[in-house]
């Protein structure tokens, strides 16, 4: 039971700028009703300068901080921990360990932390599909010689954010590091904060070591609905797996790692918005990158992406985004990993789904035009209307209204989104 929504706004550090700029953003973020802060990694970093080759976790990019304060990185940081914890908001940070920069400060003390090559040269960090970053390293979390002060540094690293004020982790790569590391470091967290959340980032790797990773103890893994056609059975079935063995699930319609919504639709808002609020109601928790809100179309860049990068405003969605994510407040089983069943449409160009919250006769039935181009009608099975009584009409625009009596067909616009919210007689 997942009382409290898990609404994730990622404060894109190299975009947002100093920790004195942070504020409006956070405020905003509360504004549209999400829970949870998440900042990506904001240590110093090494030559490449990208925000994930991290030189020293303990040391803070001097470009998120004033140097005119009296007050010292990590107060500085504390600053901003208090200003989001004020706004309502936990702050869930970055917790990059299955790779360094090639120049951090532990290559050059603690050699025998990281994999060497054939060759006996460190080796370069990679990606399931074979990408290689030259400017990253892979830590030997596995098979070090000195692998207990290993995984104690990283065990005190964690304690030391937690004690700084920091709520929860997103766990870079978590697919990469051994079961056993983050069992450890969960549980030396919990001792610290038995309300930590950990966050798994599987972005690639199998479904079954997504499966694994939500044994282990994560808290939520993120799913990859984001690359969903409405059709293909591939996403019910990783939904239905994951729902009965691993951990609840966080979609989103983009992240740092992946092109603008608004820039891959080419400007179309409607499809923006089904996407957006398809993935409020598909399952447990959400997470949007700043500048979604205004239909930014710059793809966030882990390396060059700067304050001036910030866009003129095309669209304000931020009225919509509001009431979208107030649904996850108003309706417990847009907050759940529920039952999603597809049911048979008439109309091959829309897909309907069932979600059932088994344990109440609350359900809710989604009616998803996969034809951008085209209106489409849909005329629900008589067994469908037979057995649930609808309540309310969700509309693409996340408007509600009462539905005391099912219409003879619903029609849906482009890339539209209905939503029923109703009850199982």
């Amino acid at each position: 039971m997942h009382k409290r929504p898990i609404l994730l706004y990622n404060l894109f550090p190299r975009l947002a700028g100093p920790f004195s700029q942070w504020l409006p953003h956070m405020e905003r973020a509360a504004r549209m009703g999400f829970t949870h802060l998440y900042i990506n990694p904001i240590q110093e970093c090494g030559y490449s300068g990208s925000a994930y080759s991290i030189k020293d976790y303990f040391t803070i990019d001097r470009r998120y901080l004033n140097p005119r304060s009296k007050k010292d990185q990590f107060a500085q940081f504390k600053d901003v921990l208090k200003q989001a914890h004020g706004l309502g908001l936990k702050v869930v940070m970055d917790l990059v360990i299955n790779h360094t920069a090639f120049d951090s400060v532990l290559v050059s003390r603690y050699p025998e932390w990281f994999k060497r090559d054939g060759h006996g040269e460190f080796k370069r960090a990679s990606a399931p599909d074979g990408t290689v970053w030259g400017d990253l390293v892979e830590v030997d979390n596995e098979h070090s010689l000195d692998r207990e002060n290993l995984w104690q540094y990283w065990e005190q690293l964690v304690e030391y954010y937690l004690r700084l004020g920091v709520d929860g982790f997103r766990c870079d790569a978590a697919y990469q590091v051994p079961l056993a590391l983050w069992k450890r470091i969960m549980r030396r967290a919990r001792s610290v904060n038995d309300q930590v959340q950990f966050f798994a980032e599987s972005l690639g790797c199998e479904f079954a070591r997504v499966i694994d990773l939500g044994k282990a103890g994560f808290d939520y893994i993120f799913n990859s609905v984001k690359w969903w056609d409405y059709d293909q059975p591939w996403a019910l079935e990783q939904h239905e797996w994951n729902r009965r063995e691993g951990a609840p699930s966080i979609s989103f319609p983009e992240s740092h790692d992946t092109p603008r919504l608004m820039e891959e639709y080419q400007g179309n808002v409607q499809r923006v918005k089904q996407r957006y609020l398809f993935s409020v109601v598909f399952s447990t928790g959400l997470m949007m990158p700043m500048g979604f809100e205004f239909g930014f179309r710059k793809p966030l860049d882990v390396v060059n992406t700067s304050p001036e990068d910030w866009e003129e405003p095309t669209h304000d969605l931020v009225p919509f985004i509001t009431r979208a994510n107030q649904l996850k407040y108003q309706f417990p089983i847009f907050r759940e990993e529920t039952a999603i069943q597809r049911l048979p449409s008439p109309n091959p160009s829309v897909t309907v789904l069932q979600k059932i919250r088994e344990e109440t006769p609350e359900t809710a039935l989604l009616l998803i035009n996969r034809d951008g181009h085209h209106p489409q009608e849909l005329s629900l099975d008589s067994q469908i209307l037979a057995s649930v009584k609808p309540i309310l009409l969700i509309n693409c625009e996340a408007i509600q209204q009462p539905l005391t009596q099912w219409p003879p067909t619903f029609t849906l616009q482009p890339a539209d989104l209905l939503v029923v919210s109703g009850q199982i007689i």
